[in-house]
């Protein structure tokens, strides 16, 4: 059995890895996103480096969390090729601690940082892409659409006091109750098509959007601006943000609230109760990316063969990683449920439908 200094020192090698991986793939993620934003924004009005700067500064936590994994993966290949090649892990296993004795210090830091990246990074890391958009609200104009937290381009169809309307935003911010980048399509209560309106931003009142800097097309008359319009609608925050927005835009404490919400409001809640699952299984998957390093890396110093295992563990890890997104698929769509809590009868209606 593992002492306890080889256990500090085997978790230290573990997480100094990881995390130097990490930071790395921040730089990249960082400069890439940088050049990006300089290319799409770099003529428009209010544009500056320094504020360009600050908006993928603020971005790149949350596009961080999809390296997660494989930060994990590629460090722990990288701290077992390491220490097996310095006959660290040689002496260790020759001293009588098994394989899985000596695993148990990486499946430890898997778990632990897994458990601060569901509770801790996450919530950081939506608050940061909340305040980068604010940051960048306004700078790249009404087409485009944000990297995270866009809308695909789905009209979302709407009822009101003056009738029916499409909608579509290329942004959604404050929780569903502001949009960005808006276009509406309104009909009469019979259904005939009435106006097209292009806005630069709508905040949602009481049954009622409030549109800022409009555009009015219609058959009848040339476009007229309006500096603030408004369309009838009954629509809450909570069917704006299922309609429209993303989940990876919730955070890990919030997204149980909103469930319920959306829930109560008869919307379905499948994309946001699998964010909220797959949330809860990454300490698993962290697990998961440990036990094929450890498979692809300790036969290194037996076998030799360096570069065909390692290429084994990466194939491994997108394989795995290629599934999970997989099942994301299905589980979002409703084709399968995320998760099959004890009395939740509703999943098993819903597969029979």
């Amino acid at each position: 059995m593992l002492g306890r200094t080889l256990t500090v020192y085997f978790s230290g090698r573990f997480l100094k890895a990881i995390l130097g991986l990490f930071l790395f793939a921040a730089v990249l993620i960082y400069l890439f996103d940088v050049l990006e934003l300089v290319r799409r924004g770099g003529d428009r009005e209010g544009f500056s480096v320094l504020r360009v700067a600050l908006i993928s500064v603020l971005r790149v936590p949350l596009l961080l969390e999809q390296v997660i994994p494989f930060t994990v993966l590629f460090g722990s290949i990288a701290a077992f090729v390491t220490l097996s090649r310095g006959l660290e892990l040689v002496v260790t296993r020759a001293s009588g601690v098994s394989v899985w004795q000596f695993c148990m210090p990486a499946i430890t830091v898997g778990i632990a940082l897994g458990i601060l990246s569901i509770t801790i990074y996450n919530p950081a890391a939506v608050w940061f892409q909340q305040k980068s958009d604010e940051a960048a609200a306004g700078l790249f104009g009404t087409e485009e659409s944000f990297l995270l937290q866009n809308s695909n381009d789905v009209w979302v169809r709407q009822d009101g006091l003056d009738g029916e309307s499409v909608l579509l935003a290329k942004q959604l911010l404050d929780g569903g109750t502001r949009l960005m980048g808006v276009t509406v399509f309104t009909f009469d209560k019979d259904g005939t098509f009435r106006e097209r309106i292009e806005a630069k931003q709508a905040r949602l009142g009481h049954e009622i959007w409030y549109l800022d800097d409009a555009i009015v097309y219609t058959t009848e008359q040339d476009p007229q601006y309006y500096g603030r319009y408004q369309v009838s609608t009954f629509l809450t925050a909570t069917e704006v943000r299922e309609s429209i927005g993303s989940p990876e835009s919730i955070s890990f404490w919030n997204l149980p609230r909103f469930i319920e919400l959306a829930r109560n409001a008869g919307l379905p809640a499948y994309r946001y109760n699998l964010q909220y699952q797959t949330l809860l299984a990454r300490p698993l998957l962290l697990v998961a990316m440990i036990l094929i390093a450890a498979a692809v890396s300790l036969k290194v110093s037996r076998f030799g063969g360096l570069g065909t295992m390692i290429l084994g563990g990466i194939l491994s890890g997108f394989v795995l990683y290629v599934l999970t997104e997989l099942a994301k698929d299905f589980g979002g769509a409703g084709i399968v449920p995320p998760w099959w809590p004890p009395g939740r009868p509703e999943y098993l209606e819903y597969l029979w439908v």
